[in-house]
Formats: C-alpha cells, sequence, structure tokens
C-alpha cells in the first residue's frame, strides 16, 4: 500500500491564532490541490505560536473547538487526514496541555495526544500528558509525537510496539540543535522501521530561532524528503507500507527485543 505525506515548514505569528489557521488553512488546500495526499502535518503550536506564555490559558481551546472545527472543515473539503499542534484545554480550565489533534477526511477528530516530555519554560505553562495513544486511520495506525518527544527513544518504541506505521513529529526544534534534530530522526526510524514524518517550525520569538529541516524518513534511515532551507513551505513523499513491513522481517529488530532484560529503562532515575 502506498501513501503520500506532507509535511509543513512554516512560521507562526506569535498569539495571532485566526492569522495561523488562515496561513494552515491555506497550506492544506495547496497541498491537497498540488497532488493527491493522505497526511498533513503541522508543527508543535501552529495555531498560536511558542512563546505566548502566560497568555496560554487564555489561547488554550477545547477539543473539538473553533480552532480545531476550522481546520476539520479543511480536512473533509479535501479528504486528507490532518495532524496539528496546539494548545488545548479541559473543562476544568487551569488544565492546559501542549496537544497534537489528529483530524481523518472527513473532519471527525480521531485523537488528542498531549506532549509529555515539556522541556525549559513549558512546564510552567503545560500540564504533562501521560498515554501514548495510537490512532487508526484508513492508511493504518499512526502515533503522534511533539517536540522533545523525539529525544526520548521510550516514546517512539512504545507507539510502535502498539502498532504505529508512522510517526508525526510536531515540533519547534530550535538553534543550534540541528544536528541533534537530524539525528535522532533517522535514529527514531531505524530503531523501529518505521516511517517518520516531522514537520519542525520556522521563525525568530523573542528567545528562540526556529530552523526548519522538516523532513520525510523511511525505516532505513533513507531521507525521502528534507526542507533544508528556513523557509516557508513544505515537502512531500510518496511512501510504500510493504517497505516497512518488509523491513521488520528482514531485520527482526522488534521481534528480538528481549524485554526482561530492560528493567533500567522503567526505573525512575
Amino acid at each position: 500500500m502506498e501513501i503520500t505525506v506532507a509535511t509543513v515548514q512554516m512560521q507562526p505569528v506569535l498569539g495571532q491564532m485566526e492569522e495561523n489557521l488562515a496561513k494552515m488553512g491555506e497550506f492544506i488546500r495547496r497541498i491537497a490541490t498540488e497532488q493527491p495526499v493522505d497526511l498533513i502535518v503541522f508543527p508543535e503550536l501552529a495555531t498560536t505560536g511558542y512563546e505566548v506564555g502566560p497568555r496560554f490559558p487564555q489561547m488554550a481551546q477545547l477539543v473539538p473547538g473553533p480552532a480545531v472545527n476550522i481546520l476539520a472543515q479543511r480536512a473533509a473539503d479535501y479528504g486528507v487526514h490532518v495532524a496539528f499542534g496546539m494548545a488545548t484545554k479541559e473543562k476544568v480550565e487551569s488544565i492546559i496541555y501542549n496537544s497534537a489533534i489528529l483530524i481523518g477526511p472527513d473532519g471527525e477528530v480521531l485523537g488528542q495526544y498531549n506532549k509529555i516530555h515539556l522541556r525549559g519554560e513549558e512546564r510552567m505553562a503545560f500540564r504533562p500528558g501521560y498515554r501514548l495513544p495510537v490512532f487508526e486511520t484508513d492508511f493504518g495506525p499512526v502515533g503522534l509525537m511533539v517536540g522533545w518527544d523525539l529525544a526520548f527513544p521510550e516514546v517512539a518504541r512504545c507507539l510502535v510496539l502498539d502498532g504505529a506505521l508512522v510517526l508525526a513529529v510536531l515540533a519547534n526544534w530550535e538553534e543550534p540543535h540541528q544536528e541533534e534534530w537530524r539525528t535522532y530522526l533517522r535514529a527514531r526510524a531505524m530503531e523501529n522501521a518505521v516511517f517518520v514524518a516531522a514537520a519542525n517550525r520556522i521563525g525568530e520569538e523573542p528567545s528562540y530561532t526556529f530552523f526548519g529541516q522538516s523532513a520525510i524518513i523511511g525505516p532505513t534511515g533513507h531521507v525521502y524528503a528534507i526542507a533544508e532551507e528556513p523557509v516557508e513551505g513544505y515537502v512531500v513523499a510518496r511512501l510504500n507500507l510493504d517497505e516497512l513491513r518488509h523491513q521488520r522481517e528482514e531485520t527482526q529488530i522488534l521481534q528480538c527485543r528481549q524485554p526482561t532484560t530492560y528493567r533500567a529503562i522503567v526505573r525512575k532515575y
């Protein structure tokens, strides 16, 4: 089975949700009209930008809610799965998450993942998630990862063991950590024999400069596409899911695990 995946490299305008949603909707229209596409991945916190700080409680939304509904309509208009990052809240207003949302091609919300590994000042704004769900799509199971989750191999491994064929990475990865980003992406793909579709934002905010390098990588570590320059746009690749199954059978990378010897992994530091 073959699917087409696109990862969007954009610069959200800090705190301007309507403007960002309009830009995201235009990306969906442009990508879906230029070629048939199954999944479009946007960066972390794409609707608000990163350094919103004390305004996150006002900008966080319920799921479903206004922002999700706008993008769900775009997904339905073009019959495409869409993954994007946003600040979400529970009905208890004080509980805020840095979330990834997955919408199906009929406009239905397929799932929400709340970022587990919060970094720096994120810990002051957000509550960490505690579950690693895998979501069923028309083409197979998808796992969502946000930002710093990429640095923890346990996240990708858990998602793959629960069936994920594609890992969508939604990120705000900043300079000077380009080498770290590229290494982690290839490592997560190769060590799990899985496709990785990573969207990283660009642009500057008061404390950070984001470098992009959004990429799509295959189970052998082959880089199908990468945005080398820090400019807005997207990369797209056609992926053969049979390649993933072949690589897993050939390497036995999952079958040859020895879980009973890995107790130290779940020991609290």
